[in-house]
């Protein structure tokens, strides 16, 4: 099976073409750009050095959230007018449990840390056991001192928010991952979508865990109003 994964999730932009054995091909890049500036000349420039076209891939898989509003928005909806277009499945996964297969093999617990905004992180809570990442917690955004609260010596941090957190919490001997595998893979994404049961491009939603920020006016007008 051949698969192509798109990660808008974040700051990173990550396009990779892979299959049960291997990477095939991969691009991550840290842009100012916007996603909908670089993400389809990423995944034409990926397929290309892959020497594969999109009829070559049998399944699209796609970072659905949490993450930037804007980057989920411009990654699924490219995703869907691919698959719309070429007749392709199609997989979700959550940004934080493709974190969490960048840290496939090392055995340990792990936990995706992503930065929210103020004092709020977006967590989840993964296993690895010979490479298989079994997840022990949902998706969730909270306070990071809560997550100091519940996370366990040596677990392994990965994602946006890693570093910062652990320099807060030195005392709880956390392992960092490594600033290559710390962020956002596409490639990350292909192989947990390969453990997923496909669905059409219609099902593809973003998962926010929060409010967007038009929701946010919107729910702000509304208290004011009743105030």
């Amino acid at each position: 099976m051949n698969l192509l994964g798109i990660d808008t999730s974040g700051n990173i932009a990550s396009v990779a073409v892979c299959n049960e054995n291997t990477v095939i091909a991969q691009t991550t890049v840290m842009t100012r750009l916007t996603h909908s500036q670089i993400i389809l000349p990423l995944c034409k420039d990926v397929l290309s050095k892959a020497e594969m076209t999109l009829d070559d891939i049998d399944r699209i898989v796609v970072a659905v959230g949490p993450g930037s509003y804007t980057g989920l928005r411009i990654g699924i909806s490219a995703v869907k007018g691919m698959c719309f277009g070429a007749e392709k499945e199609c997989v979700g996964i959550s940004t934080l449990e493709g974190l969490a297969f960048n840290m496939s093999g090392t055995g340990r617990k792990i936990c995706s840390v992503m930065s929210a905004r103020q004092n709020l992180v977006y967590t989840a809570f993964f296993e690895d056991n010979n490479g298989v990442i079994t997840r022990l917690s949902e998706d969730r955004i909270i306070p990071y001192e809560k997550l100091y609260e519940e996370i366990s010596e040596g677990t392994v941090i990965v994602g946006d928010y890693a570093k910062n957190f652990i320099e807060k919490f030195s005392d709880k001997n956390l392992l960092l991952a490594p600033p290559h595998l710390r962020y956002q893979l596409a490639s990350s994404l292909c192989f947990a979508g390969m453990t997923k049961n496909p669905i059409t491009a219609d099902e593809l939603d973003a998962s926010y865990l929060q409010l967007t920020k038009a929701e946010k006016d919107l729910e702000e007008k509304k208290n004011g109003g009743n105030a």
